[in-house]
């Protein structure tokens, strides 16, 4: 019985995460149809559509790694650990931003497309509020449960 009851606990644990990253998968479905759907307009613009989309998916590979280290954080009750991951986190997803935007930089060399950039930026600040909004959802339903 006993068995019985922490797998269903652990399912419904796994559904929650399931449910709980949906956003971070409508965000990057959404982003990158607008970027197809408006492809003209923004290459009018300036804005390399490539440099944005590759952008976009490791955004959204990076938001994954870290959201998945705030997840581990939140069910462990040592404070230390807990640090650890929120730290983990944080900086996975910086360094996999600041390593892409070096990259690209040297690869591109004087064609470094601004206006991609700063549109990755904007990406990542709509990944991150997600994030945090998502996180503290989530830690408020642990202490109340």
């Amino acid at each position: 019985m006993d068995l019985f009851l922490h797998l269903s606990l652990r399912t419904m644990q796994n559904k929650n995460s399931v449910k709980s990253f949906l956003p971070f998968l409508l965000i990057f479905i959404l982003s990158s149809a607008i970027f197809i759907l408006f492809k003209t307009l923004l290459t009018k613009w300036g804005c390399n559509i490539t440099v944005l989309s590759i952008g976009n998916l490791i955004l959204f590979i990076a938001t994954t790694g870290s959201f998945v280290l705030y997840q581990k954080a939140l069910r462990n009750n040592n404070v230390h650990v807990f640090m650890r991951m929120i730290y983990a986190g944080l900086f996975l997803k910086m360094f996999v931003c600041i390593i892409a935007t070096i990259v690209y930089a040297s690869i591109a060399r004087s064609e470094v497309n601004k206006w991609a950039i700063f549109g990755c930026f904007g990406l990542y600040c709509v990944y991150t509020f997600t994030e945090i909004k998502i996180i503290m959802r989530l830690s408020r339903e642990q202490k109340n449960a």
